[in-house]
């Protein structure tokens, strides 16, 4: 009799729960016994928890993590008239919170080991029209932003960090903080968290993410104490908490569901562990794909959380590679397939220069990762791509 090998999803969020039923259960049914369902002491612990594991003054849950970036920029005064540099390899929510807010997005190349932007690249963009910049934390492995932010300094520009897919990364290059007169009351940037690299951070915690909800939640880190209280304004429909049914500003609907805030509070305990866990499988990976010169791996950096494990492969060997792992039953995606600088919405704008960002997103794919994943089935994934290379 022929057994048929189990699928392997990219992530398996049924069995995360079954895992730890107990906890989650427990946490959802204390949100809804509170009565308070959306905000409330729920969201307002997250939030103080989070701030206190980032190292920033403040963090303002969200319901997405698109809504962390439009109201991000929103709270730093970016609008019409201004130019927002960006990667043109990322989801398609980053470019549109810059449109969302009437800005403009401009193209800034990746690097193409860290599939990040490049600084080189950055800096070639910047104008007398530039505001901000955008970096992506792409697939969980935190931006050059010792770099952009000496860039920003420069050209006095603010920094937002799309961190939507990096939550619990660190920064650990070795570099001055910007802006940093020799006074700095903390360390340098090293060992600092992502969330607190730049005058904003915006996460999402949409479930497939390091940290993830069972729904839709989002949040805005800043230890800018006037922009975490716009941003407070802007989640409310522009009201003050001491002055309900006040409005002096136009906002958005864009507060946390309580029960939402119970999970991710529930699941920021074993954060850790599950980090832990993603970079073993990402080294499974590598020490059985390292040999096989067409396979581009992503970086071992001490601080990549392994969002996903995104390889490259001659573009010629993906359509065969991609087939032979669906056929195993085995999931695998390619993020993002066509750049943002090419997508038919964008058609407007300019395109800019970006040969690396139009190359990775021809070879990229990604291959499974999952906390529970077990050492067989890393293995299994691992040599189904190496026999699809022949």
């Amino acid at each position: 009799m022929t057994v048929v090998p189990a699928p392997v999803p990219m992530i398996d969020l049924a069995r995360e729960v079954e895992h730890n039923r107990v906890a989650i259960e427990s946490a959802i049914m204390r949100a809804v016994r509170s009565g308070q369902f959306v905000g409330g002491a729920e969201v307002d612990a997250f939030e103080a928890e989070v701030a206190e594991r980032l190292g920033v003054r403040h963090a303002v849950a969200l319901n997405s993590g698109t809504d962390a970036l439009v109201l991000a920029l929103e709270g730093l005064g970016i609008g019409p008239g201004d130019e927002v540099i960006t990667t043109p390899f990322s989801f398609f929510a980053t470019v549109e919170a810059i449109v969302r807010v009437g800005a403009t997005p401009v193209f800034a190349d990746i690097d193409l080991v860290t599939l990040n932007l490049d600084a080189q690249a950055v800096e070639a963009a910047v104008t007398e029209r530039t505001k901000a910049l955008l970096p992506v934390h792409l697939f969980g492995l935190p931006a050059p932003m010792a770099a952009l932010n000496r860039i920003a300094s420069d050209h006095n520009l603010k920094v937002l960090e799309d961190a939507a897919q990096a939550f619990g990364a660190r920064y650990a290059t070795a570099a001055p903080c910007r802006g940093c007169d020799g006074s700095c009351p903390r360390d340098h940037w090293q060992g600092r968290c992502v969330g607190d690299l730049g005058d904003a951070a915006a996460f999402s915690f949409y479930p497939t993410k390091t940290l993830g909800a069972y729904g839709d939640a989002g949040m805005v880190t800043t230890s800018d104490d006037a922009l975490a209280e716009r941003v407070r304004r802007l989640r409310n429909h522009g009201s003050r908490a001491d002055a309900k049914y006040l409005h002096d500003m136009f906002g958005h609907n864009s507060r946390l569901d309580a029960v939402q805030a119970a999970v991710l509070r529930t699941k920021l305990g074993w954060l850790e562990d599950y980090e832990a866990r993603r970079r073993h499988v990402a080294e499974g990976y590598h020490a059985i794909l390292a040999g096989e010169a067409r396979v581009t791996l992503p970086p071992l950096h001490p601080d990549h959380v392994f969002h996903q494990f995104t390889i490259m492969l001659p573009s010629a060997d993906l359509p065969r590679v991609q087939a032979a792992l669906q056929d195993q039953k085995i999931a695998c995606q390619r993020f993002y397939p066509l750049p943002l600088n090419e997508q038919p919405a964008l058609a407007g704008y300019d395109a800019g220069d970006t040969p690396h960002a139009r190359e990775a997103a021809q070879r990229v794919l990604s291959l499974p990762i999952d906390p529970l994943m077990d050492d067989a089935t890393v293995d299994r994934v691992a040599a189904a791509v190496l026999a699809a290379l022949g």
